[in-house]
């Protein structure tokens, strides 16, 4: 029985010249890469719109919120190279939400494209990490077409220092915002990145 056809990586790095493939490639243009982000962007620009959470209200509060998805505004959250963790000291420290978001030239809000959590600001973005092969990945796409990507990170230090709690935050705005980079999410956005390389 022959075997099924696999379905081709978007944004897959081209194989060595003079190596033999039998996956078929996917053709990228800058059209396909701009439909990817304003399907992303079209779920979430109401999320950066919206006050930061279920139950926020307009007018000001005698007391702060202390339920931390009401106080997520990520946009007010301080924008990092993600080179970051090389400089000589990190700006974040300690238990913490970080974003890596891009801002596209042609869309009017930036996109969420990964929400992960960290017990160490100044540690986490170290060494391997399955996101920065997707970035990777996704900048070299961009590139490969004329786009230009402004990726970024933020940290949110305002979250539980406990780890389960924190972790049970990551997962509600991960199924809010709905990022591509998440496991949970790939699918539905069929974000064609491959983390193995």
């Amino acid at each position: 029985m022959p075997p099924e056809p696999r379905q081709g990586d978007l944004f897959a790095q081209s194989p060595p010249e003079g190596t033999v493939t039998n996956e078929p490639q996917l053709a990228l243009s800058a059209s396909v890469l701009r439909d990817w982000q304003r399907r992303i962007q079209r779920h979430q620009a109401p999320l950066f719109a919206a006050p930061a959470g279920p139950g926020s209200v307009q007018q000001t509060q005698l007391f702060a919120s202390t339920e931390p998805l009401e106080r997520f505004a990520p946009l007010t959250l301080q924008p990092l190279p993600l080179s970051f963790w090389r400089w000589p000291e990190s700006p974040h420290q300690g238990p913490a939400i970080y974003l890596v978001m891009d801002r596209p030239e042609d869309l009017s809000t930036p996109i969420l494209l990964y929400v992960g959590e960290t017990v160490a600001a100044d540690r986490r973005w170290k060494g391997e990490h399955d996101c920065k092969s997707y970035l990777a990945s996704y900048s070299e796409a961009l590139s490969a077409v004329g786009l230009r990507g402004q990726t970024s990170i933020r940290f949110w230090g305002d979250v539980p220092s406990e780890t389960r709690s924190r972790r049970r935050l990551e997962q509600q705005l991960i199924q809010t915002w709905l990022p591509p980079f998440n496991k949970e999410t790939r699918e539905r956005w069929a974000t064609p990145f491959n983390a193995d390389g």
